[in-house]
Protein backbone atom coordinates (compact mmCIF):
# COMPACT_ATOMS: atom_id res chain seq x y z
CA UNK A 1 0.00 0.00 0.00
CA UNK A 2 1.36 3.76 -0.78
CA UNK A 3 1.67 6.03 1.60
CA UNK A 4 -0.32 9.28 0.22
CA UNK A 5 2.28 11.48 2.37
CA UNK A 6 5.63 9.92 0.93
CA UNK A 7 3.94 9.94 -2.57
CA UNK A 8 3.38 13.80 -1.99
CA UNK A 9 6.61 14.42 -0.69
CA UNK A 10 8.29 12.72 -3.93
CA UNK A 11 6.08 14.59 -6.12
CA UNK A 12 7.16 18.09 -4.36
CA UNK A 13 10.72 17.31 -5.08
CA UNK A 14 10.01 15.94 -7.98
CA UNK A 15 8.51 19.40 -9.77
CA UNK A 16 10.20 21.80 -7.64
CA UNK A 17 13.94 21.29 -7.40
CA UNK A 18 16.07 22.99 -4.82
CA UNK A 19 19.04 25.30 -6.34
CA UNK A 20 22.43 23.89 -5.00
CA UNK A 21 23.70 27.68 -4.98
CA UNK A 22 21.23 30.54 -4.04
CA UNK A 23 21.97 33.59 -6.19
CA UNK A 24 22.79 36.71 -4.46
CA UNK A 25 24.63 35.68 -1.44
CA UNK A 26 27.65 37.31 -2.17
CA UNK A 27 28.31 40.83 -3.43
CA UNK A 28 29.62 41.49 -7.61
CA UNK A 29 32.31 43.52 -7.88
CA UNK A 30 32.92 45.01 -11.34
CA UNK A 31 36.39 46.91 -10.79
CA UNK A 32 39.29 47.82 -12.79
CA UNK A 33 42.39 45.20 -12.72
CA UNK A 34 45.51 46.24 -13.61
CA UNK A 35 45.18 46.23 -17.12
CA UNK A 36 42.56 48.71 -17.09
CA UNK A 37 44.85 51.12 -14.22
CA UNK A 38 47.99 50.54 -16.74
CA UNK A 39 45.70 52.13 -19.30
CA UNK A 40 44.87 54.93 -17.49
CA UNK A 41 48.39 55.61 -16.75
CA UNK A 42 49.54 55.42 -20.13
CA UNK A 43 46.78 57.62 -21.93
CA UNK A 44 47.90 60.30 -18.86
CA UNK A 45 51.32 60.37 -20.36
CA UNK A 46 49.86 60.89 -23.85
CA UNK A 47 47.76 63.63 -22.73
CA UNK A 48 50.86 65.16 -21.14
CA UNK A 49 52.86 65.34 -23.56
CA UNK A 50 50.94 66.32 -26.03
CA UNK A 51 50.10 69.34 -23.87
CA UNK A 52 53.36 70.64 -23.59
CA UNK A 53 53.95 70.09 -27.15
CA UNK A 54 50.93 72.16 -27.97
CA UNK A 55 51.92 75.18 -25.83
CA UNK A 56 55.41 74.60 -27.56
CA UNK A 57 53.52 75.15 -30.75
CA UNK A 58 51.47 77.85 -29.27
CA UNK A 59 54.61 79.90 -28.32
CA UNK A 60 56.17 79.61 -31.87
CA UNK A 61 53.42 81.35 -33.34
CA UNK A 62 52.69 85.48 -32.27
CA UNK A 63 49.44 85.89 -30.12
CA UNK A 64 47.34 87.05 -32.46
CA UNK A 65 47.54 83.74 -33.77
CA UNK A 66 47.20 81.61 -31.17
CA UNK A 67 43.60 81.10 -30.62
CA UNK A 68 43.43 77.61 -31.72
CA UNK A 69 46.80 76.51 -30.06
CA UNK A 70 45.34 77.45 -26.38
CA UNK A 71 42.00 75.87 -27.04
CA UNK A 72 43.46 72.73 -28.40
CA UNK A 73 46.34 73.00 -25.33
CA UNK A 74 43.39 73.29 -23.17
CA UNK A 75 41.49 69.97 -24.10
CA UNK A 76 44.75 67.76 -23.57
CA UNK A 77 45.57 69.48 -20.27
CA UNK A 78 42.02 68.74 -19.10
CA UNK A 79 42.23 65.40 -19.74
CA UNK A 80 46.05 64.76 -17.98
CA UNK A 81 44.41 65.96 -15.00
CA UNK A 82 41.22 63.71 -15.47
CA UNK A 83 43.08 60.99 -16.08
CA UNK A 84 45.72 61.59 -13.31
CA UNK A 85 42.66 61.57 -11.04
CA UNK A 86 41.33 58.35 -12.35
CA UNK A 87 44.78 56.38 -12.02
CA UNK A 88 45.48 57.07 -8.75
CA UNK A 89 41.90 56.51 -7.56
CA UNK A 90 40.52 59.71 -6.74
CA UNK A 91 38.21 60.09 -9.64
CA UNK A 92 36.15 56.79 -9.41
CA UNK A 93 32.98 56.04 -7.27
CA UNK A 94 30.72 52.83 -7.42
CA UNK A 95 27.56 52.31 -8.31
CA UNK A 96 25.16 49.57 -6.15
CA UNK A 97 23.18 47.83 -9.01
CA UNK A 98 20.56 45.78 -6.96
CA UNK A 99 18.86 42.82 -9.88
CA UNK A 100 15.87 40.54 -8.75
CA UNK A 101 15.33 37.04 -9.49
CA UNK A 102 11.82 36.18 -9.28
CA UNK A 103 10.95 32.58 -8.26
CA UNK A 104 7.74 30.96 -8.94
CA UNK A 105 8.32 28.67 -6.18
CA UNK A 106 10.57 30.22 -4.33
CA UNK A 107 11.39 33.35 -2.73
CA UNK A 108 12.50 35.82 -4.92
CA UNK A 109 16.47 36.26 -4.34
CA UNK A 110 19.12 39.13 -5.76
CA UNK A 111 22.33 39.54 -7.21
CA UNK A 112 24.35 43.14 -5.86
CA UNK A 113 26.41 44.18 -8.14
CA UNK A 114 29.01 47.35 -7.19
CA UNK A 115 30.34 48.54 -10.31
CA UNK A 116 32.77 51.60 -10.51
CA UNK A 117 31.84 54.52 -12.25
CA UNK A 118 34.79 57.22 -13.18
CA UNK A 119 33.08 60.22 -12.33
CA UNK A 120 36.65 62.47 -13.22
CA UNK A 121 35.54 61.53 -17.12
CA UNK A 122 32.55 63.13 -16.97
CA UNK A 123 34.23 66.28 -15.02
CA UNK A 124 36.93 66.27 -18.41
CA UNK A 125 33.98 66.12 -20.83
CA UNK A 126 31.97 68.89 -19.42
CA UNK A 127 34.88 71.06 -19.81
CA UNK A 128 36.74 69.90 -22.53
CA UNK A 129 34.10 68.77 -25.30
CA UNK A 130 32.90 72.61 -24.97
CA UNK A 131 36.41 73.83 -25.48
CA UNK A 132 36.42 71.16 -28.49
CA UNK A 133 33.46 72.54 -30.20
CA UNK A 134 34.60 76.06 -30.14
CA UNK A 135 37.47 74.56 -32.33
CA UNK A 136 35.09 73.50 -35.02
CA UNK A 137 32.69 76.43 -35.00
CA UNK A 138 35.74 79.18 -34.39
CA UNK A 139 37.25 76.90 -37.74
CA UNK A 140 33.77 77.15 -39.79
CA UNK A 141 32.99 80.80 -38.29
CA UNK A 142 29.62 79.96 -36.52
CA UNK A 143 27.89 82.91 -35.38
CA UNK A 144 27.39 83.26 -31.70
CA UNK A 145 24.18 82.60 -31.17
CA UNK A 146 24.56 78.58 -32.61
CA UNK A 147 27.96 78.68 -31.11
CA UNK A 148 26.01 79.06 -27.58
CA UNK A 149 23.33 77.00 -28.44
CA UNK A 150 26.26 73.84 -29.39
CA UNK A 151 28.13 74.50 -26.45
CA UNK A 152 24.97 74.50 -24.07
CA UNK A 153 23.47 71.28 -25.50
CA UNK A 154 26.86 69.79 -25.45
CA UNK A 155 26.96 70.83 -21.53
CA UNK A 156 23.45 69.36 -21.32
CA UNK A 157 24.40 66.11 -22.90
CA UNK A 158 27.40 65.19 -20.75
CA UNK A 159 25.86 66.15 -17.32
CA UNK A 160 22.69 63.50 -18.52
CA UNK A 161 24.99 60.81 -18.85
CA UNK A 162 26.57 61.74 -15.72
CA UNK A 163 23.20 61.21 -13.83
CA UNK A 164 22.69 58.03 -15.67
CA UNK A 165 25.31 56.43 -14.87
CA UNK A 166 24.68 57.07 -11.30
CA UNK A 167 21.07 56.03 -11.66
CA UNK A 168 19.62 52.34 -10.07
CA UNK A 169 16.76 52.35 -11.73
CA UNK A 170 16.16 51.17 -15.46
CA UNK A 171 13.43 53.05 -16.76
CA UNK A 172 15.17 56.17 -15.02
CA UNK A 173 18.94 55.48 -16.43
CA UNK A 174 17.45 54.95 -20.09
CA UNK A 175 15.60 57.73 -19.59
CA UNK A 176 18.48 60.62 -19.09
CA UNK A 177 20.61 58.61 -21.81
CA UNK A 178 17.88 59.74 -24.04
CA UNK A 179 17.96 62.92 -23.12
CA UNK A 180 21.76 62.89 -23.81
CA UNK A 181 21.18 61.78 -27.44
CA UNK A 182 18.26 64.13 -28.29
CA UNK A 183 21.45 66.94 -26.60
CA UNK A 184 23.73 65.05 -28.95
CA UNK A 185 21.33 65.64 -32.05
CA UNK A 186 20.93 69.20 -31.44
CA UNK A 187 25.21 69.78 -31.23
CA UNK A 188 25.16 67.57 -34.67
CA UNK A 189 22.34 70.27 -36.09
CA UNK A 190 24.58 73.18 -35.44
CA UNK A 191 28.20 71.47 -36.77
CA UNK A 192 26.79 69.41 -39.58
CA UNK A 193 24.32 71.90 -41.10
CA UNK A 194 25.10 75.60 -39.54
CA UNK A 195 28.68 74.85 -39.18
CA UNK A 196 29.08 73.43 -42.52
CA UNK A 197 27.20 75.86 -44.80
CA UNK A 198 29.00 78.38 -43.26
CA UNK A 199 32.17 77.25 -43.86
CA UNK A 200 31.33 76.85 -46.91
CA UNK A 201 30.92 80.45 -47.45
CA UNK A 202 34.88 80.46 -46.75
CA UNK A 203 38.10 79.54 -49.24
CA UNK A 204 37.47 75.92 -50.62
CA UNK A 205 40.59 74.91 -48.11
CA UNK A 206 39.29 75.95 -45.19
CA UNK A 207 35.56 74.40 -46.83
CA UNK A 208 37.36 70.88 -47.08
CA UNK A 209 39.58 70.53 -43.64
CA UNK A 210 36.17 71.55 -41.50
CA UNK A 211 34.28 69.22 -43.52
CA UNK A 212 37.39 66.44 -42.57
CA UNK A 213 37.88 67.09 -39.16
CA UNK A 214 34.18 67.61 -38.36
CA UNK A 215 32.97 64.07 -40.07
CA UNK A 216 36.19 62.75 -38.19
CA UNK A 217 34.53 63.92 -34.98
CA UNK A 218 31.19 63.10 -35.56
CA UNK A 219 32.35 59.31 -35.50
CA UNK A 220 34.04 59.58 -32.91
CA UNK A 221 31.46 61.23 -30.98
CA UNK A 222 28.95 58.56 -32.28
CA UNK A 223 31.10 55.84 -31.05
CA UNK A 224 30.55 57.26 -27.25
CA UNK A 225 26.91 56.86 -26.44
CA UNK A 226 27.65 53.31 -28.12
CA UNK A 227 30.39 52.23 -25.40
CA UNK A 228 28.29 53.84 -22.61
CA UNK A 229 25.07 51.76 -23.65
CA UNK A 230 27.22 48.64 -23.52
CA UNK A 231 29.47 49.39 -20.72
CA UNK A 232 27.86 51.33 -17.86
CA UNK A 233 24.00 51.47 -18.95
CA UNK A 234 23.62 47.63 -20.00
CA UNK A 235 26.81 46.05 -18.22
CA UNK A 236 27.29 43.81 -21.31
CA UNK A 237 31.43 44.53 -21.06
CA UNK A 238 33.38 44.71 -17.91
CA UNK A 239 35.18 47.86 -16.55
CA UNK A 240 38.81 47.08 -17.95
CA UNK A 241 36.75 46.85 -21.98
CA UNK A 242 35.49 50.16 -21.03
CA UNK A 243 38.64 51.89 -19.98
CA UNK A 244 40.41 50.92 -23.26
CA UNK A 245 37.52 51.89 -25.51
CA UNK A 246 37.08 55.39 -23.83
CA UNK A 247 41.38 55.41 -23.82
CA UNK A 248 41.34 54.85 -27.57
CA UNK A 249 38.32 57.30 -28.25
CA UNK A 250 39.90 60.07 -26.25
CA UNK A 251 43.10 59.76 -27.67
CA UNK A 252 41.60 60.11 -31.04
CA UNK A 253 39.14 63.14 -29.87
CA UNK A 254 41.78 65.04 -28.37
CA UNK A 255 45.60 64.58 -29.11
CA UNK A 256 45.16 63.25 -32.86
CA UNK A 257 42.47 65.93 -33.24
CA UNK A 258 44.75 68.74 -31.80
CA UNK A 259 47.70 67.57 -33.83
CA UNK A 260 45.71 67.71 -37.23
CA UNK A 261 44.40 70.43 -36.39
CA UNK A 262 46.96 72.95 -35.66
CA UNK A 263 49.01 71.10 -38.13
CA UNK A 264 46.67 71.63 -41.01
CA UNK A 265 45.65 74.96 -40.20
CA UNK A 266 48.59 76.48 -39.42
CA UNK A 267 49.85 76.11 -43.64
CA UNK A 268 46.54 78.15 -44.25
CA UNK A 269 47.51 81.36 -45.68
CA UNK A 270 44.50 82.78 -44.17
CA UNK A 271 44.67 81.75 -41.21
CA UNK A 272 42.95 83.25 -38.06
CA UNK A 273 44.21 86.55 -36.47
CA UNK A 274 42.92 87.85 -33.78
CA UNK A 275 43.88 91.55 -32.53
CA UNK A 276 42.07 93.82 -30.34
CA UNK A 277 41.64 92.71 -26.25
CA UNK A 278 42.57 89.26 -27.07
CA UNK A 279 46.77 90.29 -28.40
CA UNK A 280 46.85 93.71 -26.90
CA UNK A 281 44.58 93.71 -23.78
CA UNK A 282 42.60 96.37 -22.67
CA UNK A 283 43.82 99.91 -24.36
CA UNK A 284 44.61 103.16 -22.63
CA UNK A 285 40.96 104.16 -23.37
CA UNK A 286 38.51 102.19 -21.53
CA UNK A 287 40.52 101.10 -18.68
CA UNK A 288 40.16 101.91 -15.12
CA UNK A 289 42.04 104.08 -13.47
CA UNK A 290 41.39 104.06 -9.56
CA UNK A 291 42.64 106.61 -6.76
CA UNK A 292 42.75 109.59 -9.93
CA UNK A 293 41.09 112.77 -9.28
CA UNK A 294 40.74 114.64 -12.49
CA UNK A 295 39.19 117.49 -11.59
CA UNK A 296 41.06 118.12 -8.47
CA UNK A 297 38.94 118.02 -6.09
Amino acid sequence: MIDPVEALKKHTSATVPMPSAIPGNTPIYQEATDAGRRTLWVVFVVMLLSSIAFYIMAFRVPVQKRLFHILTAFITTFATLSYYAMAVGDGVGSNKITIKHTQKHRPDTYDIIYREVYWARYVDWSVTTPLLLLDLCFLAGLNGASILVAVVADVIMILTGLFAAFTVEESPKWGWYAMACIAYLVVVYQLALNGRATAMQKDSKTATFFAAIGGFTFILWTVYPIIWGIADGSRNIDVNAEIISYAVLDILAKPVFGFWLLLTHDNFASSSSIDGFWANGLGKEGTLRIGDDDEGA
